[in-house]
């Protein structure tokens, strides 16, 4: 049993959280000392308006930005280095990223090859950058990479066809302006995709083995919004009702597994995602349940937690029959919002799993998953969504 008062990092950025939380990204640049500012996002993002929302703010305090928009989903190396290159030649000395965590994550790698003038995929693993970035502020528009709060940042490998994880407090943001009213342009899709992931990161933070008092309350409370309010979320996007808690919910997500790590879950996803080019939200998706069930035997007792934040009355069933009440519930609510429980549409088939575990095992992500696994594990797990 883990010694609850073992020691623990917890780290956050400055965060405003609130609708007209974007507003102010020209006040913090300028707290932040812009003189240039590069603004990462990407077309879909530029196109809902929240991108002229920010440069708005910018203009009024007369601060100077460039644009990069060169961001697809996943971002991937050649467009960390693409940034780099225009954050040079521009002369700029900060960035803010706003968008879902693909412009995040690029902006964290724009920042780490600015500051050490080497390659992004260096710096793969944890606490491997060595140097702080240029300042950063994030503004996120989705509920639920969190990567406007965390130690993370996920970048595609185009050449191996996977992820890699970054892992260091140095690419944790300056702040992050976090407005629900961002989310209220996003399709019922990406606010499924976006609010399981956020579940996932919820989830496997709770029980990750790198878990503590702190994160667990974040942990839990994330669970028990986005039970209540994904469908709603989805049903109707445009709803503040259902967005202000989802929102809250993937920064309560944020701060939990940002320090206390995540799981299986992320090292699969990662290695599916990285390999097929999919979203990430989506892979979490179709994993979880599968996941669930093979580490629910490490640490019953939280997971009864996790079904009881969940709204399921644990005390009232059975021990033998919890797992698979935890593993439905999570099935339905995925299935409510429109995901299916397979990636054969995508082009998966059974001789790929083979790789895919290989990369998954390597994830910096499975350290912290709470049951050992091995090869045949994971193989089977990806073998069952095929």
């Amino acid at each position: 049993m883990q010694n609850r008062w073992e020691l623990r990092k917890f780290v956050a950025p400055e965060f405003l959280f609130g609708v007209g939380a974007i507003d102010m990204s020209g006040q913090y640049a300028k707290n932040l000392g812009a003189q240039k500012v590069l603004l990462v996002t990407d077309p879909g993002v530029e196109a809902a308006g929240w991108v002229r929302q920010v440069t708005d703010s910018l203009n009024r305090l007369s601060i100077p930005y460039v644009i990069f928009t060169g961001v697809t989903e996943n971002p991937k190396m050649q467009e960390v280095r693409a940034g780099a290159r225009l954050y040079a030649t521009a002369g700029c000395n900060m960035i803010i990223a706003v968008g879902g965590g693909s412009p995040m994550d690029c902006a964290k790698g724009i920042g780490i090859e600015v500051s050490h003038q080497r390659g992004i995929e260096e710096f793969e693993g944890v606490d491997l950058v060595e140097y702080p970035i240029p300042p950063l502020v994030c503004v996120p528009t989705t509920a639920g990479s969190s990567a406007d709060v965390s130690q993370f940042a996920i970048i595609a490998d185009t050449e191996r066809k996977t992820k890699m994880a970054i892992v260091s407090k140095a690419v944790v943001p300056d702040a992050a302006l976090i407005d629900p009213q961002t989310l209220t342009t996003l399709s019922p899709h990406q606010v499924a995709c976006t609010g399981m992931d956020a579940l996932t990161h919820a989830i496997e933070a709770y029980v990750s083995t790198a878990n503590s008092p702190i994160t667990d309350l974040h942990a839990l409370e994330a669970i028990r919004l986005i039970a209540a309010h994904l469908p709603g979320a989805v049903a109707n996007p445009q709803s503040i009702d259902h967005q202000g808690p989802m929102m809250l919910a993937s920064l309560e997500a944020g701060l939990a597994f940002s320090n206390a790590i995540l799981g299986a879950v992320h090292a699969m996803a990662h290695s599916l995602g990285g390999y097929f080019d999919l979203p990430h939200g989506e892979c979490n998706a179709i994993l979880l349940p599968g996941v669930v069930e093979f580490n629910y035997s490490a640490c019953p007792q939280r997971f009864d937690q996790v079904a009881a934040a969940m709204g399921i009355a644990v005390e009232q069933v059975p021990a033998a029959e919890r797992t698979a009440k935890l593993v439905g519930r999570i099935a339905t609510l995925r299935s409510s919002v429109g995901i299916g429980d397979n990636v054969r549409r995508f082009g998966v088939e059974k001789s790929d799993v083979a790789r895919l575990a290989g990369f998954a095992l390597q994830d910096a992500c499975m350290a912290t998953n709470p049951k050992l696994m091995q090869r045949s594990d994971v193989e089977a797990i990806y073998a069952a969504i095929i």
